[in-house]
């Protein structure tokens, strides 16, 4: 009925390749089957005790049930700050460099939906996670996907990174306005250097454009690496804003807590948007994620090195059988490409089959893009005996 009645933004979004892969799955488990599921970052460990503590303490207190504020509340905004003093030398300004949204999925949303003209370009390096891109799809705007380029270590090629900018800068029509950059990078664990960073910031001020950089997996870190933040970099905030997440860091994914900071423009424009659509997070929640961010970070060490155990096993279990990955030096992912023998089927097939086959779900590369056809994302979100399984399963499916 009311076919003439089109929903142009839905139908421009693409179909959610994971889909198919999660009804196999749900309907494995429906039939009573074990699955290994490495398919979604989902963290699986328990949101440390004093946070939690520090949420019930406040839920309990008279007056902290009503409405809180979209932007966050003052505390949290200003712990966000000293998160960044501490850990990058930043300085911000809690009023008018900071808000805090409900995950940084939802202010990457908002803020898209925010600074977006009809018709507006974004860059977007592919293969990338799909809210990166969508996000411009659902505000009305364009996207010009660039490839990104980088070394068996998973060390990002700056020079080609450069190359394809440039190339792609003078190419698009209209000019682009935005770029998202997204180091440790998802789905490919991609990492950069600081020194990126102040090419990026030069080259944007020279071209005109606003830099959205995401660092979610910032604290998931190995081999000594140390996530760098654009916002480091000198004259940065004339040009960038930077997204982070506790879900990942702190075990907080369901409470969805994350931030924006950065250029007073954009932050201002999140600001006005998001108050329009929500009254901000449960103030209880605001009240704890500010006590995760303030108080000893041992815990996040704890999860750092928990990730970091479980992907030495994985890389370890899957190689005995065959099946060689590159080891990451960030994230709480491993990009694998298929194994020789299934490289045929692609990586939806192969997903598929995996899960029939060796009840091991993993994420599709080409849910990523086309450029991640050739890979499958592996989440370490299963304990070690839980990956040692796997292996055991998955030697049996390449065996036959």
């Amino acid at each position: 009925m009311f076919d003439e009645i089109r929903f142009n933004t839905i139908e421009r979004l693409p179909n959610y390749v994971f889909a198919e892969v999660n009804a196999i799955k749900m309907n494995a488990r429906r039939l009573g089957k074990d699955i290994i599921d490495f398919s979604m970052g989902n963290p699986d460990g328990k949101t440390p005790q004093h946070i939690i503590d520090k949420l019930c303490e406040s839920a309990n207190k008279d007056k902290t049930s009503g409405y809180s504020a979209s932007i966050g509340i003052f505390k949290l905004r200003l712990a966000i700050c000293d998160w960044y003093q501490r850990k990058y030398n930043v300085s911000l300004d809690p009023e008018t460099e900071v808000v805090a949204t409900m995950g940084s999925k939802e202010g990457f949303v908002n803020l898209a939906r925010a600074i977006i003209n009809p018709g507006d370009v974004a860059i977007v390096p592919t293969p990338a996670y799909p809210i990166h891109t969508q996000a411009f799809i659902i505000a009305g705007g364009n996207v010009v996907k660039m490839p990104l380029i980088y070394n068996e270590n998973f060390e990002l090629d700056e020079d080609k990174f450069f190359q394809i900018l440039n190339t792609t800068l003078q190419e698009s029509v209209p000019k682009p306005k935005y770029l998202v950059v997204n180091f440790p990078h998802n789905p490919t664990t991609v990492i950069c250097e600081k020194s990126f960073y102040e090419k990026l910031v030069q080259i944007a001020k020279k071209e005109r454009f606003y830099i959205i950089s995401d660092i979610a997996y910032a604290d998931l870190t190995y081999n000594y690496y140390k996530t760098p933040s654009i916002l480091e970099i000198d004259g940065a905030k004339d040009v960038a804003v930077e997204t982070y997440t506790l879900s990942k860091s702190y075990n907080m994914a369901g409470w969805r807590v994350g931030f924006v900071a950065g250029n007073k423009r954009l932050i201002n424009a999140l600001k006005k948007i998001k108050s329009w659509f929500d009254y901000g997070m449960y103030t209880p929640i605001q009240v704890a994620a500010t006590v995760a961010l303030n108080s000893d970070q041992s815990c996040v060490e704890k999860i750092r090195l928990n990730y970091e155990k479980r992907m030495q096993v994985l890389i370890e279990s899957f190689s005995n059988i065959g099946w060689n990955l590159s080891k990451p030096k960030a994230s709480m992912f491993v990009w694998a490409k298929l194994p020789p023998q299934k490289a045929y089927l692609k990586s939806l097939e192969f997903s598929k089959q995996l899960l029939q086959e060796a009840n091991v779900a993993v994420s599709p590369g080409v849910g990523f893009g086309e450029a991640g056809d050739d890979y499958v994302r592996i989440a370490l979100i299963e304990n070690e005996n839980r990956i040692r399984q796997a292996s055991r399963n998955i030697k049996k499916y390449l065996k036959e």
